[in-house]
C-alpha cells in the first residue's frame, strides 16, 4: 500500500509541475491566473521546435488538468519514436528543492527532478532520444543503509543499469541546484531573470581532461549567448571532497547545478532552455 501511494504521489507531482509551467495562457486567463513569462511559454509551445511533444499533448489535447491527474505520467507521455536513447538525465540529489509557489489551487514544491522533464522534452524534439531516470536514489540509500554522503555511490548503480539496458547512451547529465541564496544564484539578461548555472568537475578520475574539454565548449557558448548566466567550472579534488562525481564512468558525464533554493520555476525554466541550446549545439557539432 505504501509503495502504491508513493508512486501515486510521484505521478501527481510530475503532472502538476508540467501543468503549472506549460499550460497555455488561454486556459490560464479563463481561470484568472497569471504567469510571469508569456514569452517562455510561447517559445516552448509554439516556436522552440516544430515537432509535436509532451507539451503539445498537455496543452492542446488535455485542456482539463484535473483529468490529467487520473492518468499516470507514462500514459500522458506516449513515446512515438523507435530510436534508442543517447542522453541520460538523472539526479544524485533528487530532493534538492526550488522555491515553492501556488498556481491557482495547486501548491507546488518543485525539486531538481523538474529539470529532467524540461530538458527531456527539448532534447527529444531536437531528435536526441532522451532517457529520464525514474528509479529512486533515496530507495537505494535506504535499502543499503547508506547515508546521504553515499548518494553518488547510489546513483552510480542507476547509471550502470541504464547503460546496461541502453548501450546507445552517450551523454549523461546529473542535475543539481546550488545551496547559495538568490543574490548569488540569479541574473538578469535582456530583461529576463535566470537561475545561474555552474558546472562541477571532479579532477580525481581519468576522464577529467576530456570532460573538461566538453564542458568548456558548452560554457563558452553560454558565455557568448547568455553573458553572466554561467558561474564557470568548479574543479574539485583533494581530501574531504568527492573528486570524481561518477565522471570516471564516461568522458561525457557532466554535473550541472542550475539555480538555488530560492529560484522560481520560471527562472529555472529560462536557464534550462538556455543550457539546452548551448548543450545541443556542442552535441550537434560532435555528431555532424
Amino acid at each position: 500500500m505504501k509503495k502504491k501511494s508513493k508512486k501515486k504521489n510521484k505521478n501527481f507531482w510530475i503532472v502538476i509541475i508540467i501543468i503549472s509551467i506549460y499550460l497555455s495562457y488561454k486556459y490560464l486567463d479563463s481561470k484568472d491566473l497569471k504567469l510571469d513569462n508569456k514569452e517562455i511559454i510561447d517559445l516552448i509551445v509554439n516556436q522552440s521546435f516544430k515537432e509535436e511533444s509532451i507539451i503539445d499533448t498537455l496543452v492542446y489535447k488535455n485542456k482539463n488538468p484535473i483529468k490529467l491527474l487520473n492518468k499516470t505520467y507514462q500514459e500522458v507521455v506516449e513515446d512515438t519514436t523507435n530510436s534508442s536513447p543517447v542522453i541520460y538525465l538523472y539526479n544524485s540529489h533528487p530532493t534538492e528543492e526550488y522555491k515553492s509557489s501556488n498556481i491557482g489551487e495547486f501548491y507546488i514544491n518543485p525539486t531538481v527532478i523538474m529539470n529532467n522533464y524540461i530538458l527531456e522534452d527539448i532534447f527529444n524534439k531536437r531528435g536526441y532520444k532522451t532517457l529520464v531516470e525514474e528509479k529512486s536514489v533515496k530507495e537505494i540509500l535506504n535499502k543499503n543503509n547508506w547515508n546521504y554522503a553515499s548518494s553518488y555511490k547510489a546513483s552510480r548503480i542507476l547509471i550502470e543499469d541504464a547503460k546496461k539496458n541502453n548501450p546507445s547512451l552517450k551523454y549523461y547529465i546529473d542535475l543539481h541546484r546550488d545551496s547559495l541564496d538568490k543574490s548569488k544564484t540569479t541574473t538578469t539578461i535582456n530583461g529576463k531573470d535566470y537561475a545561474k548555472i555552474i558546472f562541477l568537475l571532479g579532477l580525481e578520475n581519468s576522464n577529467y581532461k576530456e570532460n573538461l574539454e566538453f564542458i568548456n565548449k558548452i560554457n563558452d557558448k553560454m558565455n557568448a549567448y547568455y553573458p553572466g548566466l554561467s558561474k564557470g567550472i568548479y574543479k574539485k579534488e583533494g581530501p574531504g571532497v568527492n573528486g570524481v562525481y561518477n565522471q570516471d564512468f564516461s568522458n561525457r558525464l557532466i554535473l550541472v547545478e542550475m539555480g538555488g533554493y530560492e529560484n522560481t520555476t520560471t527562472e529555472v525554466l529560462n536557464s534550462a532552455i538556455a543550457f539546452s541550446k548551448c548543450f545541443l549545439e556542442v552535441v550537434d557539432e560532435e555528431n555532424s
